[in-house]
């Protein structure tokens, strides 16, 4: 959500707490209302009147609406393709073909393929790219257990290749926490198809630190009562310490995107926490670390210095593992580099491409 409108036009007011916040909010959107109406001799009530309504009672509407214009403006088309009876949901945009490999981007545990607009922003406009749900996440099917594991993932994500085509040439992965562990067991298990992957904090390894988010785990496993997994917010509450977990750098979030955050992820709790206890369980807690023995192809590694969910001390065990990878750390910046430097990991991908292919050097982006 960084960059977005509501972030910088919704302030939230001090003092009085939640029912004199709304009140004043109320206030100072009906004056702009009122205003408006009378400068455009009532032709616009209706569409501000929706608006009004959409961030004071479904603000998650709201969020889902910016984001289907943030996909249009930057040119990506929402598909569908079937492999029997399942069903994967991806955006995409351009052609493959060109002179750079199509790039496949897996996002994050509880996220889903628009997590990527940030740094799509910034990537070049004719780069082939495909972002895909992962299996269960938003428009993707819901299906079992089998398929939540980092293995069952990594299957169906193969099949998806499949069903679009895009293991006709080689491309590149790309994936973020849950997906950079997908991504790179994918480019142990399916090296043939790939002409390199690029890891953004990959979970699935054994850190040589724990992360506080780990700490955080390792206590709730001692305690005797229930209590909430951190990154599976409930409350308002909860999902400000998920985000202050996340970002290194904490982002003044007005409470109707807060809302809105929330309430799309809540009618998703039930399949986030199975999805969670198959990724840290046992089969999958270190999927990556038991597959990089088999990673051949080009591999780049791009790690917040202050990530709170997976250590970046990871990255060091990558570059033991895999000598030749290209490692860069990102200074003041968290897990979610997707967010907080969306044109720097941009270009550090540009820039490896680049690389990889021969094209030469790229200018380089802060």
């Amino acid at each position: 959500m960084k960059g977005c409108w509501l972030l910088g036009n919704l302030g939230e007011s001090g003092g009085g707490g939640a029912t004199e916040w709304r009140t004043a909010f109320c206030d100072r959107i009906l004056t702009g209302v009122m205003e408006l109406i009378i400068i455009s001799g009532g032709i616009v009530v209706i569409p501000i009147l929706t608006f009004i309504t959409s961030v004071l009672f479904w603000p998650g509407a709201l969020i889902k609406a910016y984001n289907w214009f943030t996909r249009h403006k930057l040119g990506l088309v929402v598909r569908y393709s079937h492999s029997g009876s399942y069903r994967f949901c991806y955006s995409t945009r351009g052609t493959p073909g060109g002179t750079t490999p199509s790039l496949l981007l897996l996002h994050g545990f509880s996220a889903n393929k628009d997590m990527w607009l940030p740094v799509i922003k910034y990537l070049p406009r004719n780069q082939h790219l495909v972002c895909v749900d992962m299996p269960g996440h938003e428009g993707t099917s819901r299906t079992g257990a089998e398929d939540y594991s980092i293995e069952g993932q990594v299957a169906r994500i193969h099949q998806f290749v499949q069903s679009i085509g895009l293991d006709k040439r080689p491309f590149h992965v790309i994936g973020t926490s849950m997906g950079g562990n997908v991504a790179g067991v994918y480019a142990a298990r399916y090296a043939a198809y790939l002409s390199g992957a690029t890891l953004i904090c990959p979970a699935g390894l054994v850190y040589p630190k724990d992360s506080e988010f780990i700490s955080r785990l390792k206590k709730l496993e001692n305690s005797p009562q229930e209590e909430s997994i951190p990154l599976i917010p409930t409350t308002l509450q909860e999902l400000e310490d998920m985000l202050s977990l996340c970002l290194c750098n904490s982002l003044s979030f007005p409470r109707p995107v807060l809302r809105g955050l929330l309430a799309n992820r809540l009618p998703n709790n039930g399949f986030y926490k199975e999805v969670f206890m198959e990724i840290a369980g046992e089969k999958s807690r270190h999927s990556l670390q038991e597959n990089l023995h088999l990673i051949t192809s080009p591999v780049q590694v791009i790690w917040g210095q202050e990530d709170q969910v997976v250590d970046v001390s990871g990255s060091t065990v990558l570059q033991a593992a895999l000598p030749n990878c290209q490692v860069e750390l990102l200074d003041n910046c968290g897990h979610s580099v997707v967010l907080e430097r969306p044109r720097k990991a941009a270009q550090l991908i540009v820039d490896f491409l680049s690389v990889q292919t021969g094209n030469g050097e790229n200018k380089k982006l802060s």
